[in-house]
C-alpha cells in the first residue's frame, strides 16, 4: 500500500508556517476538513506555535492549493508526503480535523515512520452514511451572476442549509474578483469526489498503528465511538470534550487547545 501511495501524482500544497523552526524539534502539521482551508485553523496554529513549529496546509482543491480532478485519501497522503519531503521534514506530528483527520490516519497507517504523534479531531476510520450531494447541489444553484452581496447568498441558501454558522463557513469559499462572485473551490470536483471523503480506504492491507494517538471527540457529536478505533489504533486515547459538537475546536477552543498541548508535550 505504501508504494501505491508514493506512486500517486501529488500537487504542491499551499501552506503557512508559524513559530520558530528548531532543528531538534518535531514540527506539527495541521490538516483541515472538507470545504475548509488553512485559514480556519490559523488561530489554533498561532496559539500552538508559541511552543511548536507549526505548518498549516491547504489540502488539494481547497484554499490556495491547486485543483485536481482526483481527490481521495491516497491522493491527499501523497500530497502530504511530498510536502514533508519538500520542507525536509523527516517526521512530524499531525493534527487533522474531519477529512484532515482521515488523511492523518491513512498516513499513519501506511507511513508510521513519518509520524511522531497523531491527533485526530472528531472523525473515525470508517465510512459514514450521509451524503454531500444535496449540499453541493444547493451551492451550485447560487445565482453568482446576479449576487449583489454575501448577505444575499446567505439568504438564498437558507432553505437548504438552515444553520447560519454552517452557511457562513461554506460561503468562505465564495470570493469577489473584479466585482463578480465565484467559487474558490471547484464544486463539480467536490460533487464527483464527495463519496471518497465520506468513506475510508480498504484497511485489509494495513497493519494497526502502534504509535501515540489522541482522538478528540465532541460530546454532542456522533462521529466517534471507542469501538471504531480499537482495531486500527489500539494505543489511542479517546478524549471527549463537553458542550461541543463536530466543530469542537471552534465551540470549545480553550479546552481543545489544552488537550492538544498536553498530548504534544
Amino acid at each position: 500500500m505504501s508504494s501505491y501511495i508514493n506512486a500517486r501524482p501529488s500537487v504542491e500544497l499551499a501552506f503557512e508556517e508559524l513559530g520558530q523552526a528548531n532543528s531538534n524539534a518535531i514540527p506539527l502539521i495541521i490538516l483541515h476538513g472538507f470545504f475548509a482551508s488553512s485559514r480556519n485553523w490559523r488561530q489554533v496554529g498561532e496559539k500552538l506555535a508559541v511552543k511548536q513549529h507549526v505548518y498549516v496546509v491547504d489540502m488539494r482543491n481547497h484554499g490556495a492549493s491547486p485543483h485536481h480532478i482526483s481527490m481521495d485519501y491516497s491522493d491527499m497522503v501523497a500530497d502530504l508526503l511530498a510536502f514533508m519531503d519538500a520542507q525536509d521534514i523527516k517526521q512530524a506530528s499531525l493534527l487533522g480535523h474531519s477529512m484532515g483527520g482521515k488523511v492523518a490516519m491513512w498516513c499513519a497507517l501506511n507511513h508510521p515512520e513519518r509520524i511522531d504523534k497523531l491527533l485526530v479531531a472528531d472523525i473515525a476510520p470508517v465510512r459514514y452514511e450521509h451524503s454531500f450531494n444535496a449540499l453541493i447541489t444547493a451551492l451550485k444553484s447560487l445565482p453568482l451572476d446576479s449576487l449583489k452581496n454575501r448577505k444575499e447568498a446567505e439568504q438564498w441558501l437558507e432553505p437548504d442549509i438552515p444553520e447560519l454558522t454552517y452557511r457562513q463557513f461554506l460561503l468562505q469559499n465564495l470570493v469577489l474578483v473584479n466585482g463578480e462572485y465565484s467559487w474558490r473551490v471547484d464544486l463539480d470536483i467536490f460533487y464527483e469526489t464527495g463519496d471518497n471523503i465520506i468513506g475510508f480506504p480498504d484497511v485489509k492491507t494495513v497493519k494497526p498503528y502502534q504509535g501515540a494517538a489522541l482522538f478528540l471527540a465532541g460530546e454532542d457529536s456522533n462521529y466517534v465511538r471507542r469501538e471504531q478505533l480499537d482495531e486500527l489504533f489500539p494505543l489511542a486515547q479517546l478524549s471527549v470534550i463537553a458542550d461541543a459538537g463536530h466543530w469542537l475546536h471552534v465551540q470549545q477552543p480553550v479546552e481543545f487547545l489544552s488537550r492538544v498541548e498536553s498530548f504534544l508535550s
